[in-house]
């Protein structure tokens, strides 16, 4: 059975020029229906935000905020300035 100080130990064995490529790819995926509401302009940007963190775990939510960010309500002019 594979132990939990033998998957540390594989862990540490990764090349570090691996992870500063690994771990910004993997939260710029994670992140991606908040990024493109951001973009997009979106009014619930930071509800979209908020249930991103947890719903990056599912891919069924994770695809349900990405067509949110899609397809939401855009930020009022007056709301942009606030």
């Amino acid at each position: 059975m594979f132990e939990q100080t033998e998957f540390f130990h594989q862990l540490g064995q990764i090349n570090p020029i691996l992870w500063a490529v690994f771990i910004p790819l993997f939260l710029a995926i994670y992140f991606l229906p908040t990024v493109v509401a951001m973009f997009r302009n979106r009014q619930h940007l930071g509800k979209i935000f908020l249930a991103n963190i947890p719903a990056g775990l599912s891919w069924i939510a994770w695809m349900a905020l990405i067509v949110w960010a899609f397809t939401g309500k855009q930020k009022k002019p007056a709301e942009q300035t606030a």
